[in-house]
Order: structure tokens, then C-alpha cells, then sequence
């Protein structure tokens, strides 16, 4: 039967094995045949291996019979490429037999073509890059107080839930993660997963808060970016990245954070009793490997992870104006979901433009990025009394005391003139310690910043280097989007990140500072003072979306998710001989680490409703969300005007998605909007452009099923793209509490007139209703209008869902 039949076709395509072929890239290839998270029998020999995705069951991943199928596929993978190609000719790099049925495989284009006229084969893609998309955050988002009672305590926050990790990797050995600070852990009797050794220390990374540690890096090395010294062969962490996301999401409560002598409060995770899960597939200079990623993930879900983080996403949105949801990655992550496995991804840091989104697939929980209530601001002081706002975590010079400026250009010793540029403060060899000592030195900030060539700590080290009593760092160019982060320095240090501040200043400089005919300084007359930027200045308008990312693509259909507040501590190790000597913590903002802390509390979600699906914990994280700061206001959001100036408008559900997370409210949620496999299918099936065959070939699903339009998917947001005339939507809700009667409201922007039916309804626990949505045209502006549903119930709950639409003529 189906386990022959490739045998026919061979010897057909056995002969292209002596050709001679160009240039070898990386390829994805998917080929017919159910992956175990999927087959239900059918071939000769081997039972099935799904499970009902409505059942609560897991795979039983080490039972004769999955690890007898799994065999089964890899075999079938090899005896593939065996039968095409000589040995030698190309070289597999891994077979995915969980959540896909495929393999990666180092081959050149010829080679590539070959595959795809394979009988059996079904895509063949070319790999692509990805990249990389705290203290206080726990008292701002309520756990203390609201949350970790609720389950025990900060003590039992995340009891057992297994959170992985696919990222940079993990240092160990921070306090974050040590297991000797908390009550003994027991073992995690479902996961499955493996700890690898470092290779120099021979230490195990596990430590029962670490239950897994692996890395994932063929693709990397093949590709020949793979660098050992700095990437090290190991799950440990040569960026910081990967520590970071697993501190934030479930690192030890009460973790002091003390820098250049100075205590910033304690950390904790999100979820501090929860274990972690490494799996490194990325790398601090190139990012990492799609391939490398799907392997991560597909040993992630396999080995029974409960969450899944991914503050990873591709190095641009798709070039199609359309999204299709279907590639390797997409479908992978659409099989972890059917596992049952909760996915937060990194939405991208290219906001606040359209078309920036990078995570869109609406079975994962996309996440976007905002500020907090805490500001590490800094002030300096120039000699003609203008005060500069800026940042920078770093104390004040002296009291009372005022320092002379010299520019980095104009201190510069002769011999470095045709060598160096020294105005970014990288190199102390090249400037005049003489004319610097004692001294506030003036650097730029440029292009180098941001591509990570040049780093603030450097210029720290620089000026501490030659006796300089602190330093300033102007932003003279900045491009709009670029986000600044505080760095804490041991020194008096200010970043101006205000290109209109940064002209002052340099204007005073240059008025106060005298130069002979040549140019050259003869007297150093402009001075300054900085101020302490140590103490934290708490705002009641956060959660503000001053940093909120990205913008929606208004082409495509978006399915709104929740976001996080962001701005907090990270491991930052870079070489291993400095892994015990360096600072334990620094200040890191993004989508990536915006991340974890819905990761982490999706787990204190999960712990306390085991049973629940990965869509109704995204919906429980969606409905109980705020668009309102502190104080009560509408959130705001960055604009950039087309001249370049950044201000601060309203918000949409393209800023904030379903709003600002409540943590403390999602434990509560009342009602909850479900959805499963068969639903994201039909949702795939109803959407225009996407080919029948296609989904099949990712899915191994047939079209059986629709939703009538793609916004009929069950999930706690609808949008209308195009919509013409009246459209109606139904939700399904479910009741996870007790008896309770809804009223049911909705507004809409004038453009689009909205109704609800019914006007109320009452739900016993566990029942499901559903209710009806109508949309209809009143104008067409060529904008998108905005609104929301309300649901309120008698107890107390209220569920909240937006409202996007854009009315069209025909």
C-alpha cells in the first residue's frame, strides 16, 4: 500500500545522482504522508498515532507504536534522497516527522528542481533567515497582589508548566534560573526532554528549574555562518537573548539586581515556579535558520512543552501583499497548536509603520510592545542654563558642579586622523587622555549604534578608560522608528535622543568652544553637569503605547491579539571567559521581550485550567484586556508626520490589538471564544487565494469544511476588510464560570453601522451561545473604522472584543 509507494518511481530519477551540480543552499521539503501528530492509519504495518483534538490525551511519544511511525517517516525521507542522489551529493540535515512530515536538506537548485518532480513530494522551499525580535513589570501587571495568591503564591506560580524556549540559548548559572534559592523541584513526569552537556565544562545545564536544554544549528553550519568561538556548539547563550525571554517568562522571584553598586529592586518572572525548556537555533550575529527553528519546535512539542515561546520572527513581512499562512513555519505551528501546545510570537519591531507585521497566524497569540509607568529619564545641563532631556541609567557628577565639554573629533591624537573615526567613543587608543581627563566627553551617535558595531557600554569604557568624569552621546540623525533603550553605566552618562536637543547642544558647543584659523581647538570654554538617572520616574499614563509594534497590515485579514508591557532586565554575556565577571543584567526593549510575559502568564493561565485549549487561553489573555492607562485615558500610539516628526495620537486596534494584558482579570475571564484544527482549516479554506491543494499539502487536510467567510473564525475580534453592503459574523461563547446573564452592546465609528443579536443571554456552566454580529456600509471614507462588542455579565464579567471594517462600494 502507501508504504510502496515510491518504490515505482526510482528508477526513473535514480540517473540524475551522476550530474554534476552548482551551488548548494538549504531547502525545506514536505512530502505526502500524515506527520504523528496527524495520521490516523492507513499504511501497513502501523497503528495511528493522532489524538481527538478535542480530547485532553497527549501522544504518548515514547510508545512502540509512534516511535515505530516516526522510524517509519525518516526512513522514508532517507530512501528518498539515497534513490535521487549519490551519497555524498547532498547532506540531510534533519528529518521532521511530528508536527511535519519533511526534511532539510543541503542541495543545490538542480538538485532542488529534481526534488519537487518527485513522486511523493509535495514542497520544496528555500530556507530563510530569521532574527531576533524585568524588575518592575510584575508589580505593574498586579501578580503579586492579584495573581500568584491565586495559586499558591509566588512559591507555586507555574507549578510543573513546561515553557520552551526557542532562542539564543541560556546561561545557567544566573541566579534566575538557579534551583538551590527554592523549595526542591520534583521531576516533570510528562516532559520528555533531554539536557544536553557543555562541551568545555562537562556541566549538565538542567538543574530541575532547566529541564531541557538542547541546540539546533545544521542548518547554520551549513550555510557557513556558523561561528564556534562566539555561536558556541551548546544550548549556552552567546547573545543574552534566549536568558532574557526565560528570566522574563519564569525566572526566580526576588532575584536582587545590583549594577556598578547600585540595587535596582528584585526580579522575577512572570511565572516563577515554572520550568524551562531550551531550544537554541539562534545566533548572535546572523539570527538563525528556518530549518534550524522548525527542528527546535518540532522537538519542543514532542518533548511536551506546555508553552511555547518564540521572540523570533522572518528578517522582513512576506514580499505578497496577501498573507497565505502556509509555508513550513506557519504549518508547524499550526500542528503544535493541534497538540495543544500555546504559542506567543514576537509581532516584530517595526511599527508604528503599516505593513510591518511579522507574526499574523491566527491559531498563535501575536504579541506587540509597549511602555510601562517606569521612565529612567536623565537631564543635562548646559553652561547657558538650557536643560536637555535624555537617558540613561547612570548617577550624577558632583553636586553643585560644572564639567567643561570636549567633543571626541576635537581631542583626537594626530596619528589617528586617517585611520578612525572617533566621534562614536569606541576606541580610547585614539583620543587624548590628557585633554579628556576630568572632563564630560561628547560623542555621536551614529548608524553603528544601530546595527550594533558600536554600543553605549563601550563608550562607558572609553571614557572610565581615560578619567573623564562622565559622557554625552548625541543623536544627531536618527531614523524614525529607531528605539532607544537605557544602559546602565558606572559613570555620569546621558543619551540625547532628540535630534532637536542634540542641535542645541551642539550649537552651544560650538558658539562656546574657540579654534584657530586651522579649525584646531585653542580653548575649551562650553561646560555642563548630568544629572542622576538612577531613580525611576513613575507615570499614570502607561501603559502608553509610545513603543507599541507593529502596524497591522491593512491588506490582509489580521486577527488582533493581545500585548504586553516591555522595558525590562536581561543577562547580556557575550564571551565565555567573561560569563562570571560581567554585569548580570541590563535594560533591553521589543517585541521579543514583550514576548515572555505573555508566554509567562499564558502558563499561570494554563496551570490554573489545565485542560483548556491554546485558543481559549488566547482568548481568556484577549477579552479581559484594557485600553485604557492607569489614569484611566485612552491609550496613545507613535505617529510619524511625513516630515518626520514623532507625536502621540489615539490608538486602534491596529496599535494595541485587543489591548493592554490584565493578568489578574484572565484567570476570571467569564466566557471564552474556542476554536480548534478544524476551525483554523476552515478558516484557510474560506480564504480567497489560498488554493485548496495548497492547504493540503501543508495540512494533509481536505477543504471539507468552511466558515462561509474567513471572519467567521471563532476568535474574540472581527475584522472586515472589504466589506459591501451588510455582513453578519457568529461567535460561539462558552461559560467558564458560573451561571451567568450577558447584555450584549457594541459601538462603531459612523462610517459602519453595527447591531448584536440577541440583545441578552444566559449561560450555565459550560453551555455554549452564540450571537450574531451585523456590519453594514453607511459611507464609504476609504478608511478603516473602528468599534467594539461588548458582553456584560450579571456577575461581574466583562468580555470585550474590537471591531475592525472597512466599507467598500461593491
Amino acid at each position: 500500500m502507501r508504504n510502496m509507494e515510491l518504490n515505482g518511481f526510482f528508477t526513473t530519477f535514480i540517473l540524475w545522482g551522476v550530474m554534476v551540480f552548482g551551488k548548494a543552499e538549504i531547502y525545506i521539503v514536505t512530502l505526502e504522508g500524515e506527520p504523528v501528530v496527524s495520521y490516523r492509519g492507513g499504511v501497513d504495518g502501523f497503528e495511528a498515532t493522532a489524538v481527538d483534538s478535542d480530547s485532553d490525551d497527549k501522544i504518548d511519544v515514547t510508545s512502540e507504536l509512534v516511535m515505530s511511525y516516526a522510524h517509519h517517516l525518516e526512513k522514508r525521507h532517507d530512501m528518498l534522497l539515497g534513490m535521487l542522489f549519490e551519497q555524498g551529493a547532498y547532506k540531510k540535515l534533519y528529518s521532521y516527522n511530528h508536527l511535519i512530515n519533511g526534511f532539510s536538506v543541503h542541495i543545490s537548485s538542480e538538485q532542488a528542481e529534481i526534488l519537487r518532480r518527485a513522486p511523493g513530494v509535495k514542497t520544496v522551499e528555500r530556507d530563510w533567515k530569521v532574527k531576533k525580535l524585568t524588575t518592575h513589570t510584575p508589580q505593574f501587571l498586579g501578580l503579586p497582589t492579584g495573581v500568584w495568591p491565586t495559586g499558591g503564591g509566588f512559591d507555586r506560580a507555574g507549578e510543573d508548566i513546561v515553557i520552551g524556549f526557542v532562542d539564543s540559548g541560556i546561561y545557567p548559572h544566573h541566579p534566575s534560573f538557579a534551583a538551590h534559592q527554592t523549595d526542591p523541584y520534583g521531576p516533570v513526569i510528562k516532559y520528555r526532554g533531554k539536557c544536553e552537556v557543555d562541551p568545555e565544562t562537562k556541566q549538565n545545564f538542567c538543574n530541575g528549574k532547566i529541564v531541557g536544554a538542547q541546540h539546533f544549528a545544521e542548518a547554520a553550519k551549513a550555510a557557513g555562518a556558523f561561528n564556534s568561538v562566539i555561536d558556541y556548539d551548546s544550548p549556552l547563550d552567546g547573545d543574552g537573548h534566549g536568558s532574557h525571554t526565560a528570566a522574563i517568562a519564569a525566572g526566580n522571584n526576588g532575584i536582587p539586581v545590583r549594577m556598578h553598586g547600585y540595587e535596582f529592586g528584585r526580579a522575577s518572572g512572570m511565572a516563577p515556579r515554572a520550568r524551562i525548556a531550551v531550544y537554541k537555533a539562534l545566533y548572535r550575529i546572523f539570527g538563525g535558520f528556518i530549518s534550524d527553528v522548525v527542528a527546535a519546535i518540532d522537538q519542543a512539542v514532542h518533548d511536551g512543552v506546555d508553552i511555547l515561546n518564540l521572540s523570533v520572527g522572518p528578517n522582513s513581512p512576506p514580499a505578497a501583499t496577501k498573507a497565505t499562512f502556509l509555508n513550513p513555519f506557519d504549518a508547524t505551528l499550526l500542528s503544535a497548536v493541534k497538540a495543544g501546545v500555546f504559542v506567543a510570537q514576537a509581532a516584530g519591531n517595526g511599527g508604528p509603520f503599516p505593513k510591518t507585521l511579522l507574526s499574523y497566524s491566527p491559531w498563535i497569540a501575536s504579541v506587540a510592545a509597549a511602555v510601562d509607568d517606569r521612565r529612567y529619564k536623565n537631564h543635562l545641563t548646559l553652561g547657558n542654563g538650557k536643560i536637555i532631556a535624555g537617558i540613561g541609567l547612570s548617577p550624577a557628577t558632583h553636586a553643585n558642579q560644572t564639567f567643561t565639554l570636549v567633543a571626541a573629533n576635537d581631542v583626537m591624537l594626530d596619528s589617528s586622523v586617517p585611520k578612525y573615526s572617533a566621534s562614536d567613543c569606541q576606541r580610547p587608543e585614539v583620543l587624548n587622555k590628557n585633554l579628556v581627563q576630568g572632563n564630560i566627553l561628547l560623542c555621536g551617535y551614529s548608524f553603528n549604534f544601530v546595527v550594533g558595531t558600536s554600543s553605549i557600554k563601550k563608550v562607558w569604557e572609553t571614557a572610565k578608560s581615560l578619567n573623564a568624569v562622565g559622557f554625552v552621546l548625541a543623536v544627531e540623525n536618527a531614523s524614525p522608528g529607531t528605539k532607544y533603550d537605557p544602559v546602565p553605566v558606572g559613570i555620569p552618562g546621558i543619551l540625547i535622543t532628540d535630534n532637536i536637543k542634540s542641535t542645541e547642544l551642539i550649537d552651544y558647543y560650538n558658539v562656546s568652544t574657540q579654534r584657530d584659523w586651522t579649525g584646531r581647538v585653542t580653548s575649551f570654554k562650553a561646560v555642563g553637569s548630568i544629572w542622576d538617572g538612577l531613580e525611576p520616574i513613575l507615570h499614570m499614563s502607561a501603559p502608553q503605547v509610545a513603543l507599541c509594534e507593529p502596524k497591522v497590515r491593512p491588506s490582509s485579514i489580521c486577527v488582533v491579539n493581545s500585548f504586553i508591557t516591555l522595558l525590562s532586565f536581561k543577562i547580556h554575556y557575550v564571551e565565555r571567559s567573561s560569563l562570571t565577571t560581567g554585569e548580570g543584567f541590563a535594560m533591553i526593549s521589543g517585541t521579543s521581550m514583550a514576548t515572555p510575559h505573555i508566554a509567562g502568564i499564558a502558563a499561570l493561565v494554563k496551570q490554573k485550567n489545565p485542560h483548556w485549549s491554546p485558543a481559549a487561553i488566547k482568548s481568556a489573555l484577549m477579552t479581559t484586556s484594557s485600553t485604557l492607562d492607569r489614569a484611566e485615558r485612552p491609550l496613545q500610539a507613535q505617529q510619524y508626520s511625513e516630515s518626520g516628526i514623532l507625536s502621540l495620537v489615539p490608538a486602534t486596534p491596529f496599535d494595541y490589538g485587543s489591548g493592554h494584558v490584565n493578568p489578574r482579570a484572565a484567570l476570571d475571564p467569564g466566557l471564552i471564544f474556542d476554536a480548534g484544527y478544524g476551525d483554523y482549516i476552515g478558516f484557510l479554506c474560506t480564504t480567497a487565494g489560498i488554493d485548496s491543494r495548497e492547504i493540503r499539502n501543508y495540512t494533509n487536510t481536505p477543504c471539507n469544511y468552511t466558515l462561509g467567510h474567513p471572519s467567521n473564525l471563532n476568535t474574540p475580534s472581527i475584522t472586515i476588510s472589504h466589506l459591501v453592503g451588510t455582513q453578519t459574523v457568529t461567535r460561539t461563547v462558552t461559560n467558564v464560570a458560573d451561571e451567568e446573564t450577558y447584555v450584549i452592546t457594541a459601538r462603531m465609528a459612523p462610517a459602519v453601522a453595527i447591531e448584536t443579536s440577541p440583545p441578552a443571554m444566559t449561560l450555565t456552566p459550560g453551555a455554549s451561545r452564540k450571537f450574531s454580529v451585523t456590519l453594514t456600509v453607511r459611507s464609504v471614507t476609504g478608511l478603516y473604522s473602528f468599534g467594539e462588542v461588548w458582553l456584560k455579565g450579571s456577575r461581574g464579567h466583562k468580555i470585550r472584543i474590537p471591531v475592525v471594517a472597512m466599507g467598500y462600494d461593491r
